[in-house]
């Protein structure tokens, strides 16, 4: 049975490719935005000759991991702050390339942290205000309607990105 599958697997996956993108079959949002910000944060650490940690290569120095999670989560006191509810405060940077990636992808850093931290926080806000998960999502329709259009526009952008994804720099 694992046979047949792994065989239908690679038949699938040795099947044409096509050549126009309006002809491809759509792809997941999560797994179509995961897969461009990993291209933007890796192009963005390359740029500043860095690689993305990796399982499959030696760890890195002290101070080597500590340059990479700077460039990539930034650097310094976080700009971006939003004190939940339930008594936590979420907090991020806007610089690093994972800034500039969801920059890219969303469109807008800052109204993405708070439309994602709100959403991200439905149900422990629900738990900690004794409401229904019903009430609170009423209580944040305008962050729910603002996560929903920003995760569109990033689901286009992301399948255009991996469409036609940047030249890779010279080496030499």
């Amino acid at each position: 049975m694992a046979l047949l599958l792994t065989a239908a697997v690679t038949a699938a996956g040795c099947a044409s490719t096509p050549s126009r993108p309006s002809d491809r079959p759509a792809r997941d949002p999560d797994a179509a935005v995961k897969a461009a910000t990993l291209l933007l944060t890796d192009g963005c650490l390359r740029r500043q000759g860095l690689t993305t940690p990796s399982p499959h290569r030696p760890r890195a120095s002290a101070a080597d991991a500590r340059r990479v999670d700077a460039a990539l989560f930034g650097a310094g006191a976080t700009e971006l702050s939003l004190k939940l509810p339930t008594g936590y405060t979420v907090r991020a940077h806007t610089d690093g390339c994972l800034a500039s990636a969801q920059q890219k992808l969303y469109g807008d850093q800052r109204a993405w942290f708070r439309a994602s931290v709100v959403v991200n926080n439905l149900k422990p806000e629900a738990k900690r205000t004794r409401s229904t998960l019903a009430d609170v999502r009423a209580r944040h329709r305008a962050e729910i309607a603002a996560w929903q259009r920003m995760r569109a526009r990033a689901h286009h952008r992301a399948t255009a990105l991996l469409d036609h994804p940047p030249a890779p720099p010279p080496t030499g």
